[in-house]
């Protein structure tokens, strides 16, 4: 079949992007919870409150970028293609579509988590998403499944659901997320 050879050919490349893009934002920069370093006391001459006002507000912003970046990801590339019916067997581009959906899966859930991470510097932001985690956790494996053609109408769903989640939780602590979608270089593609 002369269309799946230059299918092949991308699919490595493809999924070793996804393993370091998913490696690099693991390890970025910040701390051992993955939030930046605020100055301590013995870096300012006179502590104030300032610090604290921005580290909440970079908190926030920081949540409103990874938890936009996950939704746009869902929509675009798990969402819309379920729904068009691209992932049903014998569909055009089902193959291509179904790589594009678990990459972007895994990327939902990474940045997903990135988001609950940013989340605990803001009280109010950290105290609205508490109750998602575990919805966030029950993720995990779905961008496997999806690659594999695994992923039925519940799963889909379940991503739909937990994104609103996020989405209604940050809107509720003045975070309002908009769906920002990735491009595919930061899917791993």
């Amino acid at each position: 079949m002369n269309g799946s050879v230059p299918l092949r050919r991308l699919l490595v490349p493809l999924l070793l992007s996804c393993v370091v893009l998913v490696g690099a934002t693991a390890c970025g920069g910040g701390d051992k919870n993955g939030a930046s370093r605020s100055a301590s006391p013995s870096d300012t001459a006179s502590p104030s409150a300032t610090p604290s006002a921005q580290a909440q507000k970079l908190a926030k912003t920081r949540f409103v970028a990874n938890a936009g970046l996950a939704a746009g990801a869902t929509y675009q590339w798990i969402v819309k293609p379920y729904r068009a019916g691209t992932f049903k067997k014998g569909a055009d581009g089902r193959t291509f579509a179904l790589v594009k959906a678990g990459l972007a899966g895994g990327f939902a859930y990474n940045r997903l988590k990135a988001a609950t991470v940013n989340a605990k510097g803001d009280p109010l932001l950290s105290k609205a998403l508490a109750p998602l985690t575990a919805g966030i956790e029950s993720l995990k494996g779905l961008g496997t499944k999806l690659r594999r053609g695994e992923a039925g109408a519940g799963d889909i769903g379940a991503f739909e659901s937990v994104i609103s989640n996020v989405k209604e939780a940050g809107r509720s602590a003045g975070a309002d997320v908009k769906d920002k979608v990735p491009t595919t270089s930061q899917l791993g593609g």
